[in-house]
């Protein structure tokens, strides 16, 4: 196994064994609105900062060839990626966010 195949093995773990994953950068505005949202409806997320761990930057690119999306917050919901923090809100304006939650068995009682 390549270092890269070992990363995206790794971020698909986390994708496949939580509810709901967050990829974040704790200093990143729109993943703290993300994560903020995702509080106020007292939803259980498995969080990583990339920013946090030492291979944040491969755990990025790893996530950039699962999803296609390289850009935080990056968001998973019952191995479903959701996307950003646009995506989140939409989905919390339009009312679906909390009912995704809810079916991810993600929503604290």
């Amino acid at each position: 196994m390549t270092q890269a195949s070992i990363k995206e093995y790794k971020v698909q773990q986390l994708i496949d064994n939580n509810s709901v994953v967050v990829f974040s950068k704790s200093y990143c505005p729109y993943c703290k609105q993300t994560k903020k949202t995702l509080d106020e409806l007292n939803a259980e997320y498995e969080l990583l900062e990339l920013d946090e761990v030492s291979d944040g930057s491969a755990l990025q690119d790893a996530l950039e060839q699962i999803s296609g999306q390289r850009t935080v917050p990056n968001v998973y919901i019952k191995q479903q990626h959701i996307g950003g923090n646009s995506d989140v809100q939409s989905l919390k304006s339009g009312g679906k966010l909390a009912s995704l939650l809810k079916e991810a068995g993600a929503l604290k009682a």
